[in-house]
């Protein structure tokens, strides 16, 4: 028997957290009449509106929201109080039985985040994949988090998943005969990004006021 330890340097982070509480009736009323408001997306439907959470129904969805990516920022990147995390686009996804959402990840997001409103564990997951180039490939005998290529996490009704936007995910032919609904978000961040003594430093937020004067 070999005494040995395993470290892992460099992991990816999916950051798993949940609403902890019912959606209201007016949240719920607000979200199924956005599937008649609806464009179609690869495998499923998607909202028409892609700033979904600006809309008063959703307001307090999005304030707490706005606290889990500030907890994923403050527990995994540590980053200085000068750099703050906002959430840019949110859309809703709607999968029916037998649809599919394709393999795909979010361009001109830092992380993304999706919140289910409606899942069930037994039947919806979602699966991240490894995209890094691997030249040694041999027939696995027991898959764990060191050697695979993909990895799946089951999903229920409430439960908030963030993680980076690079990573590529998807979801497979969804099966069950519920509808699969869920709140998908990008981000950014704004305020000030490096340091000044080092000259890395990106000022983000006059960008945004230069902006702001031009409407």
């Amino acid at each position: 028997m070999i005494n040995s330890q395993i470290n892992s340097i460099f992991p990816t982070p999916i950051y798993e957290t949940s609403l902890n509480r019912e959606f209201s009736q007016s949240e719920m009323l607000f979200i199924n009449e956005t599937k008649n408001k609806t464009k179609r997306n690869f495998g499923n439907i998607i909202s028409e509106d892609n700033y979904i959470l600006e809309n008063i129904e959703l307001k307090s969805i999005k304030e707490y929201l706005d606290l889990v990516l500030q907890d994923y920022f403050n527990k995994i990147i540590c980053c200085s109080e000068k750099t703050v995390p906002y959430i840019t686009q949110s859309w809703i996804n709607y999968t029916e039985e037998d649809q599919f959402h394709h393999r795909h990840d979010h361009p001109q997001s830092l992380v993304s985040g999706v919140l289910y409103i409606n899942a069930n564990k037994d039947f919806d997951k979602i699966k991240f994949f490894k995209t890094n180039y691997e030249f040694f490939r041999p027939e696995i005998k027991e898959f764990n988090l060191f050697n695979s290529s993909s990895w799946w996490f089951a999903v229920k009704t409430g439960d908030i998943i963030l993680f980076p936007s690079s990573l590529t995910h998807d979801v497979e032919m969804k099966k069950g005969n519920n509808t699969r609904i869920s709140l998908a978000f990008n981000t950014f961040v704004k305020g000030s990004v490096g340091e000044n003594d080092k000259i890395s430093e990106l000022i983000l937020w006059q960008l945004e006021n230069y902006l702001l004067k031009q409407l």
